[in-house]
């Protein structure tokens, strides 16, 4: 015969089923029968010391008034023990009442979380019982709406980086199935296209990484006494070549003296370069790109980065910061623009977007000095 019984199997349990000791929702059931249990004698405990304490208290102040005779026994005077048992059912009142009012909510609480370490994030409790009661309530209810929207952010985080995977991938792979069946000729245009496709890849790649750790706060800065000014010069000569080949002009504004911060020169370059590589993106031929550097009163260096394209919708830019986010027309990753906000943070700095559909888009960087 099959042994059904298992420690910890809780009362309430069906005794032809086995008890699984591992499922984290029977657990939490079980631990809430044994609290009432554990209350239930508790209550009992106390309604019996508040009868004898009350039948206690009103014979000794019967004796002293006189009503009863001393040493007379309390079933000489039954009103006595009437009074008792009154005050006995009033303890048993109180007792009862406030079991109510702090179980419900208790129960509430406990049955929620067992839903929610079997993965239902949506559960929510009503805040009801007693103040700390429902201030546990509230706290329960915005730890689960946090994993509720972890859960979504990692769900949608796969899907999107699937997506941005398969389509270099796809390439690849078409391009090399044709070489292997000798559809393509194996010459360099070939070679240089599938180069192409693999430095898209090594990109978004590293671009994954840098986000993670600056995400996770293990990105280490490598922090040195910079001009920025000398910086963006530097960013903007790298990008002379494709400016030249969309018609677009690059200029730098900086003031004379500008002081140094201190901040990771290799993280600010990156910054700085997702900038403008976005603001030539979305600028037309004949269009201009404005990267103005400048000291603040408040002892921070401003970079801004603005350009005469097409602009950005609201929504665009409520969304701008947003991991895989693109805009319409855009041929990017998508992360450009959150890995510079979390390198900007990481520096203890700002950034800021603005911009105005026809008039073009200005991107605003702030960053501390000193750290």
């Amino acid at each position: 015969m099959r042994r059904t019984w298992q420690r910890g199997r809780p009362p309430w349990w069906p005794e032809n089923e086995p008890w699984p000791p591992r499922h984290r929702a029977h657990e939490w059931r079980a631990g809430r029968v044994r609290f009432f249990r554990l209350f239930a004698l508790t209550f009992v405990a106390v309604l019996s010391a508040g009868i004898v304490g009350t039948v206690s208290l009103v014979w000794a102040a019967a004796a002293r008034l006189g009503i009863v005779a001393p040493g007379a026994t309390p079933g000489s005077a039954l009103f006595v023990v009437g009074g008792g048992l009154a005050g006995a059912a009033m303890t048993a009142l109180v007792l009862l009442g406030t079991m109510r009012r702090v179980g419900r909510p208790l129960g509430a609480v406990m049955d929620a979380a067992g839903r929610v370490a079997d993965g239902d994030y949506g559960v929510r409790v009503a805040e009801q019982g007693p103040r700390p009661f429902r201030a546990l309530a509230r706290a329960f209810n915005t730890m689960t709406e946090r994993l509720e929207n972890h859960d979504r952010q990692r769900r949608d985080l796969m899907a999107e980086l699937s997506h941005e995977l398969r389509t270099p991938v796809t390439v690849v792979q078409g391009k090399l199935e044709g070489l292997a069946d000798r559809g393509y000729p194996r010459d360099d245009d070939q070679l240089a296209a599938l180069l192409e496709e693999t430095g898209v890849l090594s990109r978004l790649i590293d671009d994954l990484r840098t986000l993670s750790l600056a995400e996770s706060g293990a990105l280490q800065l490598q922090r040195e006494s910079t001009d920025i000014a000398d910086l963006a010069r530097e960013v903007a000569d790298g990008f002379a070549a494709s400016a030249l080949a969309g018609r677009v002009t690059v200029a730098v504004d900086a003031p004379p003296e500008l002081p140094s911060a201190e901040v990771d020169p290799i993280r600010v370059r990156e910054v700085i370069a997702n900038l403008l590589s976005n603001a030539l993106r979305h600028t037309p031929a004949g269009g201009s790109v404005v990267v103005h550097v400048g000291a603040t009163s408040g002892a921070a260096i401003q970079v801004e980065v603005r350009d005469t394209g097409a602009g950005m919708t609201p929504d665009d830019v409520a969304h701008a910061f947003d991991r895989f986010h693109k805009g319409a027309g855009s041929r990017g990753s998508g992360l450009g623009l959150t890995i510079a906000k979390n390198l900007v943070v990481a520096h203890g700095g700002q950034i800021h977007v603005s911009s105005e559909i026809g008039k073009g888009t200005t991107v605003t960087v702030t960053l501390p000095r000193t750290n």
